[in-house]
């Protein structure tokens, strides 16, 4: 957990990502676009918009941008930069600068399990004058605080699994490798060109670096081009496990595929999603291994902006995939020691407008059927409501005599389910990683993620050979082709509780529709929209 250590110093330098207000009737209008473009049974359907075609849509007054600009810039700001769609302003000023113009306190915060990470947070809400407040929609990296990966979840050393070790380094005995991942989920040889030209990014937070030499060496012993296209916000060539892990894995599955990192030194997701979303090349396929429960979120109307902001992402044709969480349904607040207390979902895997994706193990020793991952997350949003794309599914489990569902006093029946597909993330067989020079194995969705990233990025390769647009919000297309995915249909995530979600067939709150089959896939995402088969 974060702890408040002591006051941040008065010329600390801090960075906020200032939302402005968006009239609702633009938003409801992107929204409308989102889907439109999503829906392959929609005419609209890949038609996607640029970030041009946001910033008119939204129109944002520009007396409303002046006003929050000068208001910082007169309390002090060094820099204030305007965003293209002009809905966020990120300001950098001292800290006592901050503490007057947001009339409150601010503090360093370090992880009780991880002392060398420090951020700044205010210790108390804040508060804007009233010219202004109506302005603004909410400031960021004030109240909310990052989740950071379970030293549980790393320096595995020993894997369950009886296949050939596929990369030439003695620690991946039993391990996951690129090779176990291409068997499984049916994806082509990295020589494969039809696949490649299309691009993707993962997300990385404070601290969460890499090593070129740690890429190399992982790229030589598994037999994959494990190298980074392009970095944003920063590079100081240091192994950080979570980086490496994300690189190594989406780059495992999609080698020729161009790869970006965007770096945001502040725990920062708005600020992150602001980079994206700002950019004019934007890479098509991001993976996010971020999150933290719905109820430790700072309000509803922070899920709110970024719900937004996803939404601009996917209506410009950009795939957002979030890790679905390493703690069951209990999510990291828990759900109490003696007495079973509510589930806590995670948010930004509930949110309804990205994909999110839950873990797995095997069921056996070898490559084949899979099991839900006890501690992959998953189960119900308590802020979200069922999306449209998603009603049938989830009626259908909520229907089924073999989903055994828990009591329903811990968890929400009309909230938006999660996650919407899986992949290998569970501690019976780690993924093998290079850290440090160093094989080692890592577990958690954190690593499902980039591993279905990484598919989808070869599938948007594909379309591109085919002179067809990229998939944008996988959603929709998921949804109405369920037989493209490998179902699980054993296991629960109660995460060694009494009470959790058990994997079924079909779609279910611990895995989704399953795990990808590119084989399926491939032939789907290449068809006429009217063949698709639903």
């Amino acid at each position: 957990m974060w702890v408040y250590e002591k006051n941040a110093p008065a010329d600390h330098e801090v960075t906020m990502t200032v939302a402005l207000k968006v009239d609702q009737a633009k938003r409801a209008l992107l929204e409308k676009t989102f889907w439109e473009v999503s829906d392959p049974k929609h005419e609209k359907y890949g038609q996607h918009m640029t970030v041009d075609d946001i910033t008119k849509l939204f129109d944002v007054p520009q007396e409303r941008v002046d006003a929050v600009v000068e208001y910082f810039k007169k309390s002090g700001a060094t820099t204030v930069e305007v965003n293209p769609n002009k809905d966020m302003i990120t300001v950098k000023m001292a800290a006592a600068d901050t503490e007057k113009a947001l009339r409150t306190k601010l503090g360093f915060f370090t992880h009780s399990e991880r002392s060398g990470m420090r951020i700044v947070r205010a210790s108390g809400h804040y508060h804007l004058p009233d010219d202004i407040a109506p302005h603004v929609s909410l400031v960021g990296e004030m109240l909310q605080f990052p989740r950071l990966r379970l030293k549980k979840l790393q320096g595995l050393k020993a894997g369950a699994g009886s296949w050939p070790n596929g990369c030439a380094a003695s620690g991946c005995n039993g391990l996951v490798t690129p090779q176990v991942l291409a068997q499984r989920y049916q994806f082509p040889d990295p020589s494969d060109a039809t696949v490649q030209g299309s691009s993707m990014a993962v997300a990385e937070f404070q601290g969460q670096y890499f090593k070129d030499s740690d890429l190399k060496a992982f790229g030589t012993s598994c037999h994959r081009n494990v190298t980074v296209d392009k970095i944003i916000g920063g590079d100081e060539q240091s192994a950080g496990i979570e980086a490496e892990l994300d690189i190594e894995y989406i780059k495992g599955v999609a080698p020729q595929n161009s790869l970006t990192v965007i770096y945001n030194a502040q725990y920062s997701l708005l600020d992150w999603a602001n980079t994206l979303n700002s950019m004019t090349d934007a890479p098509l396929v991001v993976s996010v291994s971020y999150g933290n429960d719905e109820v430790q979120q700072s309000s509803t109307q922070y899920m709110l902006t970024c719900n937004t902001a996803f939404m601009k992402a996917g209506a410009k044709g950009i795939s957002i995939l979030f890790a679905s969480g390493d703690q069951g349904v209990c999510g990291r607040s828990g759900c109490g020691m003696i007495f079973h207390s509510r589930f806590h979902p995670d948010f930004p895997a509930a949110s309804p407008y990205i994909t999110a994706v839950g873990g797995t193990d095997f069921a056996g020793s070898s490559i084949g059927d899979e099991t839900a991952w006890s501690d992959g997350g998953g189960g119900f949003s308590d802020t979200f409501d069922i999306p449209e794309y998603q009603k049938t599914a989830v009626a259908a489990y909520k229907a089924s005599s073999d989903a055994d569902l828990p009591p329903q006093k811990l968890w929400n029946n009309t909230g938006r389910g999660y996650p919407d597909i899986a992949a290998l993330g569970g501690q019976k067989a780690p993924y093998c990683v290079t850290v440090n020079g160093a094989f080692e194995g890592v577990a958690g969705t954190s690593a499902s993620c980039p591993t279905a990233s990484g598919v989808f990025a070869l599938l948007n390769g594909l379309r591109a050979s085919k002179g067809k647009p990229p998939m944008g919000f996988l959603n929709p297309f998921i949804y109405q082709n369920p037989t493209a995915f490998q179902d699980v249909t054993s296991g629960v995530n109660g995460g060694g509780r009494k009470y959790g979600f058990k994997a079924i067939k079909g779609w279910d709150a611990a895995t989704g529709w399953g795990t990808p089959n590119y084989a399926a896939l491939s032939k789907l995402v290449v068809a006429d929209v009217n063949s698709i088969v639903v």
